[in-house]
């Protein structure tokens, strides 16, 4: 085994290597951007190394750099994580020529795995099923479009490096192909150096089940049971289990054994995964499951493996890179129990899920659930790197049970300073077709106004959130006594850009009586700590987890979480309404493409200009007929959220 090991990473999964590698008695040393001098990771290894700028191909990009900290701090391997370099066969190359170990598969296995056109066919050979599509090396725009007609709309467009939903568009009509194409070769070059992209044939109901698959230098491959990662948004995975529900025992056979053909075929070594696109549209059959792509690498969503199987995934990663065996037999790893992971991103559902990069006030997590984080309160969320704030999972004996405790972990967590999508996962993990089973990767394309929608805060709220900004005894036997009347408090409060008015009436020690316009609550037994507000009525319970930073106070009631702000009564503007014609960044990133110029008359939903943060691209078009006036940004361009990029006028008749 290794004494000392580099983590080639940052945020949750760097944090995750190290606990199984200090478990183990091995020293980490940590590499960081000058965006993340203060982040965890840093602070949870033995040793820290500063590679760069917060751009990542200034940093963690690096592969010299990292390979030169790991020779400069004495360690003997590099683990790569996941994402950033974890599936370069010229970094693995760079590393094994330096002499360290690369903690992961062969560069042969990578590049034989690594292009998505290249696997499919080496799939086929190997007599694995794959999805219909086009994966030659013709580029050419009148090409893949003819290409794209021949398969049959609704086609998928991927990125062939990398993954992670990066550089993948769905396009249903030949009138949006051509832009559709064009977005994703941009994701494709800006995420892995690489705008070359595929093109395959939608499945319908389309369920997106992964095997887990482990070898070892010593000819030996093992499965360790599938995962089930069919809600996804954007093809980004959002909520993960294990096992697939629904999984009929002869179709678990044989997607497993196919699995590890396909890892057999390349000479695989480490943890990888073998992704498969399902047919959802009725039961799980032996011919309805098609190979999509392999991770060569560790998956974010692996701790719902370790958690049906016992297995630490990581330590496995380190035993098989120092040349043992694998630990156990394929007859050996059983399956135990039901789990499922919900990812917590900092990004604003009610926003269409726009990244949301800032500072991070307070972050609380549920007990009794594993949590997998690189933030702490304090911390920021940077908008070079992925939005992932952390990994909720859950493991009980029963699907049912896993998910109750999935829930009741999500309704008590809380994150404040950003938005976070915290209370859509709740939402979705209590959606009722994905209670019982019958979902697929649509799902949450389907019902996202649902989900997503804001909840009107109750009387209940108001209260808590001003308990939380006025704090009071609420024990104090006089509290709210006054010699003649009753003691009546006027609050100014903001909700959503809403102003708040009414009163709130202290009766007696832990009853008070809240008004807002014809609603009228008399709430009993009220109970605040620094964390919770409690109280009681003939009607129900209540309970609300708390938070205040400065004059913002978060209540985070059951599944649903507010922000309300102290009005300040000398600075009343709460008019947010700007001229229409402005056209806005709508969020904090760069500008990658710029569709329009002065003087030009667009109509409704025309594109207008394309902004990238944490490596997702965000078009926005016209809301109206009208003439470009005025171009106020270009490719390349850093702009922040609200940044005025284009000014719109009437066309003239």
């Amino acid at each position: 085994m290794f004494d000392k090991i580099l983590i080639a990473n940052r945020g949750e999964i760097a944090c995750r290597i190290m606990k199984t590698a200090h478990k183990l008695g091995m020293k980490t040393v940590a590499v960081y951007s000058e965006a993340d001098v203060d982040a965890l990771h840093v602070k949870k290894a033995n040793e820290a190394v500063l590679i760069g700028a917060a751009p990542s191909e200034d940093s963690y990009l690096r592969g010299d750099r990292i390979i030169q900290a790991a020779l400069d701090t004495g360690a003997q391997a590099i683990h790569p994580g996941y994402g950033f370099l974890s599936e370069n066969p010229e970094f693995v190359e760079q590393v094994t020529k330096a002499g360290l170990v690369f903690i992961g598969p062969s560069a042969t296995s990578i590049r034989k795995m690594g292009l998505k056109d290249e696997a499919k066919r080496l799939m086929e050979d190997a007599n694995v099923p794959v999805v219909p599509g086009y994966h030659g090396e013709n580029q050419a725009i009148d090409f893949l479009a003819a290409e794209a007609v021949n398969i049959g709309y609704p086609v998928l467009i991927k990125a062939r490096a990398g993954g992670g939903g990066k550089g993948m568009r769905l396009v249903e009509d030949a009138v949006d192909f051509e832009d559709a194409l064009a977005s994703a070769q941009r994701e494709g070059q800006a995420s892995f150096g690489d705008p070359h992209v595929l093109i395959e044939k939608f499945i319908s109901s389309p369920r997106h089940i992964e095997v887990q698959v482990f070898g070892d230098n010593h000819g030996n491959v093992v499965h360790l049971y599938e995962r089930d990662c069919s809600l996804q948004r954007r093809h980004q995975k959002v909520i993960e289990e294990a096992p697939a529900p629904a999984m009929p025992a002869d179709v678990r056979t044989v997607m497993t054994e196919a699995a590890i053909e396909a890892a057999k075929k390349i000479n695989y070594q480490g943890a990888g995964t073998i992704e498969f696109i399902v047919d959802g549209s009725g039961p799980l059959r032996t011919d309805g499951f098609w190979f999509m792509e392999m991770n060569t690498r560790l998956q974010v969503e692996h701790p719902v493996t370790e958690a049906i199987t016992g297995v630490d995934l990581v330590e496995w990663q380190l035993r098989i890179a120092s040349g043992e065996t694998l630990p156990l037999s394929q007859n050996e790893i059983t399956m135990n129990g039901h789990a499922f992971e919900a990812r917590i991103y900092a990004e604003d559902p009610q926003d269409d899920f726009k990244p949301s990069p800032g500072t991070v006030h307070n972050i609380k997590f549920a007990q009794d659930c594993r949590i997998d984080t690189g933030i702490q309160s304090g911390d920021a969320v940077s908008p070079f790197y992925d939005p992932m704030i952390a990994k909720i999972t859950t493991h009980a004996s029963e699907r049912s049970n896993a998910l109750a405790a999935l829930v009741n972990g999500l309704d008590n967590s809380y994150c404040t300073g950003i938005r976070n999508n915290i209370s859509f996962l709740s939402n979705l993990a209590q959606d009722q077709d994905f209670v019982d089973g019958a979902f697929d990767t649509g799902l949450i394309a389907r019902k996202q106004e649902d989900l997503t929608t804001q909840v009107t805060p109750s009387l209940f709220d108001i209260m808590a959130a001003f308990l939380t900004l006025n704090p009071l005894d609420m024990s104090a036997p006089r509290l709210g006594w006054q010699l003649w009347g009753q003691t009546n408090h006027a609050y100014n409060m903001v909700f959503d850009d809403t102003l708040l008015e009414g009163i709130i009436c202290f009766l007696g020690s832990q009853t008070i009586n809240v008004k807002f316009k014809d609603q009228e609550i008399t709430f009993n037994n009220v109970h605040i700590d620094s964390n919770c507000v409690t109280a009681k009525n003939d009607a129900a319970n209540y309970s609300a987890l708390i938070s205040r930073h400065k004059d913002i106070a978060t209540v985070k009631s059951g599944t649903s979480q507010f922000e309300f702000k102290m009005l300040d009564l000398l600075a009343l503007g709460l008019d947010h309404t700007q001229d229409t014609g402005q056209i806005i960044s709508p969020m904090t990133g760069v500008v990658t493409v710029v569709h329009v110029k002065d003087g030009q008359v667009v109509e409704k939903g025309t594109p207008l200009f394309a902004v990238e943060a944490m490596k997702m691209e965000h078009v926005v078009v016209a809301a109206e007929n009208g003439e470009v006036k005025s171009v106020m940004c270009g490719v390349s361009d850093a702009v922040e959220q609200g940044q005025l990029l284009i000014q719109m006028v009437e066309a003239d008749e």
